[in-house]
């Protein structure tokens, strides 16, 4: 016969107490687990999250119990969206408004003379849109006042995107727009930055940058960002003015003003030697070419090109 003081339920506040004890050490696993989830992200993809603690694209995330997967955050981001201003401002620093429209109105007046000259190139690279046709979802970096528009965007079937972080490029790239026959639903303009796309993986068909690479901060991490919204098969075209050659009194002369020539300028860089950060990115192919223009004295030599993923 078994004793019975073997099978006696303990006492209640022993039970109170053991449980109360199990359930703080879940709960403290659960947040540290948590924790470390979150420092892991941030330190592997900075530009998805933003460091004042917002998730990129999803203030929602606050709200859920845990972080949302990689795959998740790709579905979330299929779609155009804002970017958070600390991610903003973390690449592009803050302006003044009276800034901002200055060089807004300064750009789309003070462009005339270099417009007239590449206009040919710009006829011969953005060609290549029309006779593809299959690039009906665009992406323009730094699409300041919509200079471009009126070489490719007069399709109806085309949608378009334009990333600047200027607010005050919108009205000027709008009016653009509706001049080149592109119907106002078909354009969205996003305040943003080429480090931090807010479109997601593998949806564009084409992006488009001319005189961007030179102004954002970090030339490598743009153009990943550029690869990564590209559909497989999807190009990029580019025109960017470029340091002159090594030894050359224009290149002494660029590297004299450089720092200048980024307060002025609005971060514009004078000596980056771009075609080597596109060439190496990692583009299954680059068709490049290098132009010098008569006109523009200190940003004389450029490339413009197709890239491929």
């Amino acid at each position: 016969m078994l004793a019975s003081s073997s099978c006696s339920p303990p006492p209640l506040n022993l039970l109170a107490t053991v449980s109360t004890t199990t359930k703080t050490q879940t709960l403290t696993l659960t947040r540290t687990r948590i924790q470390t989830r979150t420092r892991s992200i941030s330190q592997s993809d900075p530009l998805r999250y933003c460091s004042c603690g917002r998730r990129h694209l999803l203030a929602a995330s606050l709200l859920l119990p845990i972080l949302p997967s990689s795959s998740q955050a790709a579905e979330i981001t299929s779609s155009p969206s804002h970017i958070p201003t600390c991610v903003i401002d973390k690449f592009y620093p803050p302006k003044a408004d009276w800034y901002e429209e200055f060089y807004a109105q300064a750009t789309d007046m003070g462009m005339i003379s270099y417009e007239a000259e590449i206009a040919g190139y710009k006829k011969e690279l953005f060609g290549r849109l029309a006779v593809s046709g299959k690039s009906k979802n665009i992406v323009e970096l730094g699409v300041g006042t919509g200079a471009n528009f009126k070489y490719y965007a007069s399709a109806a079937d085309f949608n378009v995107i334009g990333v600047d972080p200027n607010k005050k490029m919108e009205k000027h790239a709008r009016a653009a727009a509706v001049a080149a026959g592109l119907p106002p639903t078909n354009f969205t303009f996003i305040r943003g930055v080429g480090e931090a796309l807010p479109i997601g993986d593998n949806s564009m068909d084409a992006v488009i940058g001319t005189l961007v690479l030179c102004s954002v901060k970090d030339v490598d991490i743009s153009l990943k960002e550029v690869r990564r919204v590209l559909k497989p098969g999807g190009i990029y075209l580019f025109i960017e003015h470029v340091a002159a050659s090594d030894g050359s009194l224009l290149r002494l002369m660029q590297n004299f003003l450089d720092p200048l020539q980024q307060f002025v300028a609005d971060g514009c860089h004078l000596t980056r030697e771009t075609g080597r950060h596109i060439s190496d990115v990692g583009f299954s192919s680059v068709n490049l070419k290098s132009i010098f223009l008569s006109r523009t004295s200190l940003i004389s030599p450029h490339i413009y090109g197709i890239a491929c993923k």
